[in-house]
C-alpha cells in the first residue's frame, strides 16, 4: 500500500519536459500586418540534425547544442529559409513576411492545415486545429472527415459506438496516444472516440505502419497521437457551442491561468447531450442513443528554467447512454420476456497523468524523463436481456534516457516500462476476470550522418505474466533523393491482448450466441511498407504527391467468425492466412489563389481464413475516393469547406439461414457522402453553418428482425453505411487571447 500511495503521490506532482532550450513563436504577417501563427514551419540548428516544427499556435521548443555559434534556420516549403544568430536568448519571436521569393517567383504564404512531418523518419501526417475546424468535429470520431487514411464507421445500429480503421483493419490494431501516453485501451476503447472533444485538440499525428518501440508493442497497423491545448496556449478563454437539427447540443470551454512565472494551469470542460429521439427509418429503434456526457480535464505546467520541467493533470468523464426501442412492440407474456428492447450504458472514467524530465546542464545532449498514467474505467451495461458490467484499472510508467553525440550523427534512446491492467468483467452472470502485468525494456538507435539519410533500428522485450516473452523488432529508414523527394521505409512486429467483449460489443446487440472454440489470448503480426513523398511546383504553387503501400501479415490471430452460422459469433485461433494490403495515393494543391484541393484514392485488400475459405473482410469498403475543397477569401473573413467521399462496395456475411424476410444481400454497393461548411469570422467570434450527409443516403433496414428484438433472428451488427440521414448544424466559436 505504501508503494501505491507513493506512486500516486509522484503521479500528481511530476511531469516531463526539457530546459536549456530555445522557445519561440513563428508568425506570418497578413495584409494588415497582423500576426498569424505559422503551422508546420521547420526549425533546426544549422549543420545539425536537431530540429522541430511549430505547432498550431506557431510555438516551438528546441534544445540548444553545446556550442557558442548558434545559427537557427527557419524554413517553410516553397519559401526561402531564414537564418538567425542566437546568443543568450531563451525565447524569440520570428515574423515571416507574407510574400517570399523562390526562383524569382513571388509566393503568397499561409499556414498549413495538414502536412507531412519532414523531419520524422516515420511517415507521419499531422492534422492541425485549422484542419479540424473544417467540419463540426465534436469529437475524435468526427475528426477524419477530410482524411483519406483513416475511416470511421458505426459498429452497430443501436449503441452509437464507432470504430476507426487504418490500413483496412479495425482500430484495435492502432495504438491511440495522448501526447505519447497510451490511452483508450481495453474497455475504454469501445466508446473512446467520443471521449476526445474536438475543440480540445490542437493536432492529430497519424503514423502508418510500425511505430517507435519507445511507446510499446501494441501498434500493429499504426499510431494516432493526439495533442491537447496546454496551459502555455495563447488562448486565455475559449467557448464553442454547437447545435444540430438532430437536437444534439455540444458545448466546450477552456481557460488558462498563470499561477506564477513557473506554474500555469488550464481547465477544459465539455458536455454534450441529445434532447430528442429520432427514428428516420421507422423501425421502432432510435437511430442514435440519447447521450449525456460531462468531461473535465485539468492540466498543469511547471518550468524550472534550470533543467527540470513538468506536466501533470487529471480527467473525469461521466456518460449515460439510453437507446433501443422507442415504443413497445409486443405485450409481455410467457413468450415475450419484455415489451421493449432497452439499451442502458453508464460509464465513469477517471484518469491522471504525469510527465517529468531533466536535461543535464553539463550535457545538453543528454536527458532523462519519466511518464506515468493511471486509469479507472467503470461501465455498467444492459443490452435487452443481456448484462455486461466491466471495470478496468490500469497503470503505465515509462522511463526514458536519451543521449546524442556532439556531431549529432548518433543518438540513442534507452528505457524501461511497466504496464498493469486489471479487468473485472461480468457477462450474463459469468466472471471473466484477469490481471496483466508486463515489465519491458527497449532501445532505439538513430543514425543520421547527413540530411539525406536517417536509419532508426529499435527493439524491445516485454515479459507478460500470462503470455510469456514478447520480442518486438522495428526499423525505420528515411532517404531524401533531393530536397523535394523523400522515401520512407518501415517494418516491424506488434502484439495486442484481446478483450473479447469490449472489442466485439456490437454482437451483444443481437441474438447471436458467443461460441468460444479457442480461448482468445493475444495477437501477433508483422507490418511493413513504404511512403514516397514528392513536391512539384506548378504555376508557382506547390503540388504534393504522396504514395504508399503497407502490408500486415498475422502470425497469430483470433478469428471473429460471423459467417459460419448466422446465429453465432465464433472465436477460434487462425489456421491459415490473414493479411491486409493497403495502397494509397494522394495529391494536394492550391488550384487558384486561396482554393486548396486534396484528392486521394485508397484500395484495401483484406482477407482472413474462415474455416476452409479465405474470405474478404466483411462490412468494409474495398476502396475509397476522397475530394476536399477549401476556399478562403483574401481577408479570411469567409471560409468554405467541403468533402466528397466515395465509399466502395464490400461483402456482407451470409444470412441465407434466415427466413426470406430476414435475409440480406451478400454485397453492398458504393455510395457517396458529402459534407459542407461555411464559416464567417467576426471581430471576436466565428459563426459556422454546415451539413453532414448532404445526399441523405442511409443504409436500408440496418436492423434485422427489429420488430422482434428478443427473437432468434435479431441482429443490428451488419452495418456498413450511414444510419443517420441528412443533418444540418450551427455553431459559435469565441476566443479571447
Amino acid at each position: 500500500m505504501k508503494l501505491i500511495f507513493y506512486l500516486l503521490f509522484t503521479l500528481l506532482l511530476s511531469a516531463n519536459g526539457f530546459a536549456q532550450s530555445l522557445m519561440g513563436y513563428v508568425y506570418e504577417l497578413d495584409d494588415k500586418n497582423e500576426k498569424i501563427p505559422l503551422i508546420g514551419a521547420n526549425i533546426y540548428w544549422q549543420d545539425t540534425q536537431l530540429g522541430t516544427t511549430s505547432n498550431e499556435t506557431g510555438f516551438f521548443e528546441l534544445k540548444k547544442p553545446d556550442t557558442n555559434n548558434l545559427n537557427l534556420v527557419i524554413s517553410y516549403i516553397g519559401f526561402k529559409p531564414d537564418t538567425l544568430q542566437i546568443s543568450e536568448e531563451d525565447s524569440i519571436e520570428v515574423l515571416l513576411s507574407i510574400n517570399r521569393e523562390l526562383n524569382e517567383v513571388v509566393i503568397t504564404g499561409k499556414s498549413l492545415s495538414k502536412y507531412i512531418d519532414e523531419l520524422d523518419p516515420k511517415a507521419v501526417e499531422v492534422i492541425t486545429s485549422k484542419e479540424l475546424l473544417k467540419a463540426a468535429c465534436c469529437n475524435l470520431s468526427e475528426s477524419f472527415t477530410t482524411n483519406a487514411s483513416v475511416d470511421v464507421q458505426f459498429q452497430d445500429a443501436v449503441t452509437g459506438a464507432k470504430q476507426i480503421q487504418l490500413l483496412g483493419l479495425a482500430g484495435t490494431y492502432t495504438q491511440i496516444m495522448f501526447e505519447n501516453i497510451p490511452t483508450l485501451t481495453g474497455i475504454g476503447n469501445t466508446f473512446g472516440l467520443d471521449y476526445v472533444p474536438g475543440p480540445w485538440m490542437t493536432a492529430i499525428s497519424i503514423s502508418k505502419g510500425a511505430a517507435s518501440v519507445v511507446n510499446g508493442y501494441e501498434s500493429i497497423t499504426g499510431q494516432i497521437n493526439i495533442d491537447y491545448k496546454k496551459p502555455d496556449h495563447p488562448e486565455r478563454f475559449y467557448l464553442n457551442a454547437f447545435q444540430s437539427t438532430h437536437y444534439k447540443t455540444d458545448v466546450n470551454a477552456n481557460f488558462t491561468q498563470d499561477i506564477s512565472d513557473n506554474l500555469s494551469t488550464m481547465v477544459l470542460a465539455h458536455t454534450n447531450f441529445t434532447s430528442k429521439t429520432f427514428d428516420d427509418n421507422n423501425d421502432s429503434f432510435k437511430d442514435q442513443p440519447n447521450v449525456k456526457q460531462l468531461n473535465i480535464l485539468n492540466r498543469w505546467n511547471y518550468i524550472s528554467y534550470d533543467g527540470y520541467d513538468a506536466q501533470f493533470g487529471f480527467q473525469v468523464i461521466n456518460e449515460e447512454r439510453r437507446g433501443g426501442q422507442i415504443t413497445d412492440t409486443q405485450p409481455v407474456n410467457s413468450g415475450n420476456p419484455a415489451s421493449r428492447y432497452n439499451l442502458n450504458i453508464d460509464t465513469k472514467r477517471y484518469e491522471a497523468y504525469a510527465k517529468n524530465g531533466y536535461v543535464f546542464n553539463n550535457y545538453p545532449y543528454t536527458s532523462i524523463g519519466l511518464i506515468m498514467n493511471a486509469q479507472l474505467h467503470k461501465q455498467n451495461s444492459l443490452f435487452g436481456l443481456r448484462n455486461y458490467n466491466a471495470e478496468q484499472r490500469s497503470f503505465y510508467a515509462n522511463l526514458l534516457f536519451e543521449t546524442e553525440s556532439e556531431n549529432e550523427f548518433h543518438s540513442v534512446t534507452l528505457g524501461g516500462s511497466y504496464v498493469f491492467d486489471q479487468y473485472k468483467e461480468l457477462f450474463d452472470g459469468i466472471n471473466y476476470d484477469r490481471k496483466e502485468s508486463r515489465p519491458g525494456v527497449f532501445a532505439e538507435y538513430n543514425y543520421s550522418p547527413s540530411n539525406s539519410i536517417t536509419i532508426v533500428p529499435g527493439a524491445r522485450v516485454d515479459f507478460h505474466n500470462l503470455y510469456g516473452t514478447f520480442l518486438t523488432p522495428r526499423m525505420h529508414i528515411k532517404y531524401s533523393f533531393d530536397e523535394n523527394t523523400t522515401l520512407r521505409i518501415s517494418g516491424g512486429k506488434g502484439y495486442r491482448s484481446i478483450n473479447m467483449f469490449a472489442d466485439n460489443i456490437n454482437y451483444l446487440v443481437s441474438s447471436r450466441q458467443f461460441v468460444v472454440i479457442d480461448k482468445p489470448t493475444y495477437e501477433e503480426g508483422w507490418n511493413y511498407g513504404f511512403n514516397l513523398t514528392r513536391y512539384f511546383y506548378l504555376n508557382s504553387r506547390e503540388l504534393r504527391i504522396t504514395a504508399d503501400f503497407y502490408r500486415t501479415d498475422f502470425i497469430k490471430q483470433t478469428v471473429v467468425d460471423i459467417d459460419s452460422d448466422v446465429r453465432q459469433v465464433r472465436f477460434y485461433d487462425l489456421n491459415g492466412k490473414s493479411y491486409s494490403n493497403n495502397y494509397q495515393i494522394e495529391l494536394a494543391y492550391e488550384l487558384i489563389d486561396n482554393l486548396d484541393v486534396t484528392a486521394a484514392y485508397r484500395f484495401s485488400d483484406v482477407k482472413t481464413q474462415f474455416g476452409d475459405e479465405l474470405l474478404t473482410k466483411p462490412l468494409v469498403s474495398r476502396y475509397k475516393a476522397l475530394l476536399t475543397l477549401s476556399y478562403a477569401t483574401t481577408d479570411r473573413k469567409w471560409l468554405f469547406d467541403s468533402s466528397f467521399l466515395l465509399n466502395g462496395n464490400g461483402r456482407i456475411p451470409s444470412t441465407k439461414e434466415n427466413p426470406v424476410e430476414h435475409q440480406r444481400e451478400e454485397r453492398f454497393s458504393e455510395f457517396v457522402n458529402i459534407n459542407a461548411q461555411i464559416t464567417h469570422s467576426f471581430d471576436y467570434f466565428d459563426l459556422y453553418l454546415g451539413v453532414e450527409n448532404l445526399t441523405d443516403f442511409k443504409q436500408n433496414n440496418p436492423i434485422i428482425s427489429a420488430d422482434n428484438p428478443f427473437g432468434e433472428y435479431f441482429d443490428s451488427s451488419l452495418v456498413w453505411g450511414p444510419i443517420e440521414g441528412r443533418k444540418f448544424y450551427i455553431g459559435l466559436r469565441l476566443s479571447v487571447l
